[in-house]
């Protein structure tokens, strides 16, 4: 049976792969907490090196990441060390077994500053720590050489963890005005779908009748819901099915005075994805119905 690490099982993206990687191989789950089986320092390249050697993988699935966009301002050695120097371990080792990395970037790699939703093959020019260390990481991947899919999404939200959705929700019940930032636009993508989309692609990928050749399929692709929004009007969306929903107010991006600089238009573009593998995320307003009527089944 196919070996597959997963890196992070305990993450919104992370937690949802578990389940929906289940069918193609025997996941092996590691994260950081030291009471797990196999855990892993991010920080530690020797502890990347023992969890792989360990395991021995047929397949790596890289869903950890330094993901506190502000924090990384004043952490940029550790964003540093998780985003890119750990990811290049991996794609080294990748490359020396032979093997398939699967890892998750982000829309912050890219400036900001379009009017059409970005083509994997624009320029990168990420603003924040944040989104520079995650680039750097896409880069070591490529520079590797590995069989390597990178999937881009943007404004992910599930669940569990920490997301906009749960804090939005949270504040509706403390608050009866909310104020939101209106001016910075992207793609809400529920984390459920990115999972499954994933193991999607990764059923056709090991599927021989389909005959894929994994040299030509590796590269950059865009995954997120369709569509597009602002965070005020995401919020709107998310807080009108509370009992009684607070009001939302727009401010501007300057008014909010976050550390770290986001980009105000970020959407991507996903047919790449779409020609490829054939597969397309529903808007971002049906995915978030979806998302809240499986929060009421739970």
């Amino acid at each position: 049976m196919r070996r597959i690490l997963l890196i992070s099982f305990t993450g919104q993206v992370g937690a949802e792969l578990w389940r929906t990687l289940q069918p193609l191989g025997q996941v092996i789950p590691v994260d950081r907490h030291p009471d797990e089986q196999y855990a892993i320092d991010l920080t530690q390249p020797d502890s990347i090196k023992k969890i792989i050697a360990q395991v021995k993988p047929d397949l790596i699935v890289n869903a950890a990441a330094y993901t506190a966009v502000d924090k990384a301002e004043q952490e940029p050695d550790i964003a540093e060390r998780v985003n890119a120097e750990a990811v290049a371990i991996l794609a080294a080792e990748a490359k020396a077994r032979n093997i398939l990395l699967v890892h998750y970037s982000t829309d912050y790699v890219y400036k900001g500053d379009a009017d059409t939703p970005y083509l994997e093959d624009q320029q990168p020019n990420p603003q924040s720590v944040y989104g520079q260390t995650k680039l750097a990481g896409d880069q070591a991947i490529i520079d590797s050489g590995c069989q390597h899919l990178i999937f881009r999404t943007s404004w992910v939200y599930g669940s569990r963890g920490q997301n906009f959705l749960l804090t939005m929700q949270r504040l509706a019940k403390e608050r009866d005005t909310l104020q939101v930032v209106a001016d910075q636009y992207g793609a809400p993508t529920w984390s459920r779908l990115i999972a499954e989309t994933t193991a999607q692609v990764l059923a056709q990928v090991y599927n021989p009748k389909l005959g894929l050749d994994l040299n030509e399929v590796s590269g950059v692709y865009h995954l997120t819901n369709a569509g597009e929004t602002n965070w005020c009007d995401f919020a709107k969306a998310i807080v009108k099915h509370e009992p009684n929903p607070p009001k939302v107010l727009p401010i501007k991006t300057e008014e909010y005075a976050a550390p770290a600089q986001r980009p105000a238009y970020s959407v991507l573009s996903n047919d790449k994805l779409a020609d490829v593998f054939g597969l397309r995320l529903p808007d971002w307003e049906h995915s978030l119905a979806l998302c809240l009527a499986a929060q009421q089944n739970r």
